[in-house]
């Protein structure tokens, strides 16, 4: 009995909170739930990011769901990256069950349905609101870290950006993209070189095969317009909720590299975008991650670095990320250590290796006096979890083995009549769903060339008879003066040496080279 005193006692000391919080569930000891031992979230340093572990179908998503609506509820916008396919039943009510009665009185609250104001964006052509950037905004430096070019390719990126640049030529998507490097490694090659320096013709072709690898995994429906535009992810509902913005990209799992290029792209654009906060009551915005291995597995090391930099500094911003995944080990050591809440679900010890990943997962949370982490982390059931966040002080808090409440919206996905539905009150859809296909760099440079072909084509024959035989002329003027003669007679001895010397005949012997 002293022993659940002393437990009561350090739970509450450590999950109560003064400024905003809300109830994530019940702490448990020896696998009962202890009454009064409220979890809580402090909303406050919920920007200070967050990870969802555990295995599957131990209710990773449905913990992702229960946040999701507690930050909606405290009006924090919130941005969900649904790979599964889950999560569009936030949008409807949830209904009631003997299971979710039976939870409910063990950790002493009261269940209420509700829907919550949702948007569903894609960037592909499933139903949402489509989600578009131009290859301009995107940038040198983000294209060549996802094109993983090297330093002279992706100074050739560079160039052509600030060429296009001067030349007033907008990169609006792909196809014009691809048609100033087509053009920049043939017809504009010399133009290019007179002002902006050497182009190399085989990097121009690598990056021209790279580009064609990532339309292959759908970017070209990811580049063009009209841009999206990120103060839309920040809206409150009209009942004063903030607005669930959910991004299906359930077609994305076989196109990893799509995935990464457009997170990429929307965390550099909400720290280029939002001014700094500092610290803050609560987030402006909070993005979940479900399945974020997909966002690691294929990243190179410039796009790790790239990830791990945004994750420091966007909190300052007023941003929290959270990464939901089936292990913890999944997400690199150095973005691991950026994490302040972790809410972590049971992990199955089948094999030798997940029994060190298990130790390994322990060794991540506060020691606790009244568990044993690794023993306890295969023996949580569904809908349980072991949680330790930051306090508003930054200080983890002590570890709880908590009974998590249940989601008040549909555990399950809305319709396609229902999706319809929300779709048709949408206001985004009405301003983003418009195909545009302003001029861009590939219509001016397909007219540029064609009227040069025009030209060409319109010229007399007597003209280019004449043009011909004028630089036939200067040709044979220059080939008969002196220096020509000299270089001729030059090059014409330095090639019968050569001859000579490969054939054993040369006059002077020469020293073995040191490469043998």
């Amino acid at each position: 009995m002293a022993n659940t005193a002393s437990f009561l006692e350090c739970i509450k000391e450590g999950y109560t909170f003064k400024g905003e919080h809300f109830k994530l569930g019940c702490a448990m000891l020896d696998g009962e739930v202890v009454a009064g031992a409220d979890v809580a979230l402090p909303l406050k340093t919920l920007n200070r990011h967050g990870l969802i572990a555990g295995a599957t179908g131990t209710g990773k998503t449905k913990t992702l769901q229960i946040i999701a609506e507690g930050l909606s509820d405290a009006s924090v916008p919130v941005l969900l990256m649904d790979i599964k396919g889950d999560l569009s039943g936030i949008a409807a009510a949830g209904s009631a069950n003997s299971k979710i009665a039976e939870r409910y009185q063990q950790i002493g609250s009261e269940w209420k349905p509700a829907a919550y104001p949702v948007e569903l964006l894609s960037l592909s052509q499933d139903k949402g609101v489509r989600l578009r950037a131009t290859v301009s905004e995107f940038g040198p430096v983000l294209l060549s870290k996802i094109l993983e070019l090297n330093d002279t390719q992706s100074g050739l990126v560079a160039m052509i950006f600030k060429y296009c640049d001067d030349s007033r030529l907008p990169l609006l998507d792909l196809k014009d993209f691809k048609k100033v490097l087509q053009y920049v490694s043939a017809e504009g090659k010399a133009e290019l070189e007179k002002d902006y320096g050497k182009i190399s013709t085989t990097s121009a072709g690598t990056i021209l095969r790279k580009v064609i690898e990532l339309e292959q995994q759908g970017a070209g429906l990811f580049f063009g317009e009209k841009s999206f535009e990120v103060d839309d992810l920040l809206r409150i509902s009209d009942d004063g909720r903030g607005m669930i913005s959910i991004v299906r990209v359930t077609d994305l799992q076989d196109r990893p590299k799509l995935f990464s290029t457009f997170m990429l792209s929307l965390l550099a654009e909400l720290y280029a975008t939002l001014p700094e906060e500092g610290d803050m009551d609560k987030p402006k915005l909070v993005m979940f991650i479900d399945e974020a291995h997909l966002i690691f597995q294929e990243a190179n090391d410039a796009l790790l670095q790239q990830i791990e930099t945004i994750v420091k500094l966007i909190r300052s911003k007023g941003v929290g990320i959270f990464f939901c995944t089936q292990n913890p080990m999944d997400v690199p050591a150095s973005v691991l250590g950026q994490l302040g809440l972790k809410v972590q679900h049971a992990l199955r010890a089948f094999t030798a290796k997940d029994r060190k990943t298990i130790k390994q997962t322990a060794e991540n949370y506060p020691l606790s006096d009244f568990y044993k982490t690794d023993e306890l982390l295969t023996q949580i059931g569904i809908g349980e979890a072991l949680i330790t966040c930051l306090n508003e002080k930054g200080i983890p808090t002590p570890l709880a083995a908590t009974m998590l409440t249940s989601p008040r919206s549909r555990m399950d996905v809305l319709t396609d009549a229902e999706m319809n539905d929300v779709l048709s009150n949408s206001r985004l859809a009405r301003k983003y769903n418009q195909e545009i296909d302003s001029e861009s760099a590939y219509e001016m440079l397909t007219e540029k060339l064609n009227e040069a072909a025009e030209r060409s084509a319109a010229e007399p024959a007597s003209a280019k008879r004449g043009r011909q035989k004028e630089e036939k002329g200067i040709l044979e003027s220059v080939l008969d003066s002196p220096v020509a003669r000299q270089v001729a007679r030059t090059a014409a001895s330095t090639l019968t040496r050569s001859l000579l010397g490969a054939l054993g005949l040369g006059g002077r012997s020469r020293k073995k080279s040191s490469w043998f």
